[in-house]
């Protein structure tokens, strides 16, 4: 697994596993050939979801719809605010599908879309009825992973994300059973960042510095709107480490009023 999780991050393109809303919006008014994931609550893709956009709910979902994901045609997976896609993406990528998330998923991003109306749906679209092979290991500790959720489902770490606030919390009274990393650029972490956070930025050699992390304290992981740090949680956990992301990050002018700058709390520079 340490392997995959490495070879995950130096392998990264400059997409860093993500497409622009946008250009995703015009992909699907081109009719180009994919595969569409709605990782969102079943009630919620039920009253509209984009063309053609199959439902695999967050969860022991994604574990068994790997197999049955087609084989030969891009992936693009898209949640509420893109935070847990990014987690769905690397547990797909590390399975040998090269999956990648709609920036700031449905409510941020697609929703804010001119002209996205057009491309919503009432119909559901089922997974192919093709198999493709997935290593046995990697589907054992992908299957592992998200049957984990249920674990954490009434804890502050829901998702394997935390809030805002309680990051607030843990910052004030300086937990030492917390480690909080930023996954932001360098200069950024400079410029301003959580107090107490250490920094390893997102790109090729991200995972080469989990050494530098404990196995023996909570992680919280934070980077910039919430969708990288998903990315860096799931690879955390997937090595063994107990890893949540910041919900929304330290958040920008996309993300609005969710994030930890957006919300007015203190930054350390």
């Amino acid at each position: 697994m340490e392997e995959l999780i490495l070879e995950y991050f130096r392998q990264m393109h400059d997409n860093r596993y993500k497409i622009d809303q946008v250009d995703f919006i015009e992909k699907v008014k081109a009719s180009e050939e994919m595969t569409i994931i709605d990782i969102r609550r079943p009630e919620d893709y039920e009253k509209g979801n984009i063309i053609g956009a199959i439902n695999m709910p967050f969860g022991p979902a994604i574990a068994e719809g790997l197999k049955r994901i087609p084989e030969g045609k891009p992936v693009f997976v898209y949640c509420y605010s893109g935070q847990t896609a990014g987690q769905a993406v690397l547990t797909m990528n590390i399975a040998g599908i090269y999956a990648r998330s709609v920036n700031l998923g449905w409510d941020l991003g697609i929703g804010r879309v001119e002209g996205y109306e057009e491309l919503v749906t009432t119909e559901p679209t089922c997974l192919s009825e093709s198999v493709r092979t997935i290593d046995p290991m990697v589907q054992a500790e992908v299957t592992k992973y998200y049957e984990g959720l249920s674990e954490v489902s009434d804890t502050p770490f829901r998702n394997y994300k935390i809030s805002e606030e309680e990051v607030l919390s843990i910052a004030e009274r300086k937990d030492e059973d917390f480690i909080i990393l930023s996954v932001r650029r360098a200069v950024d972490f400079r410029s301003e960042h959580i107090e107490g956070a250490v920094n390893i930025p997102f790109g090729n050699e991200t995972a080469d510095g989990f050494g530098i992390l404990p196995k023996d304290k909570k992680i919280i992981v934070y980077c910039y709107t919430g969708q990288t740090s998903g990315q860096v949680t799931a690879g955390l956990r997937l090595l063994g480490y107990d890893a949540v992301s910041m919900n929304a990050g330290m958040g920008t002018k996309g993300n609005y009023p969710f994030g930890w700058m957006n919300k007015g709390y203190p930054v350390a520079r």
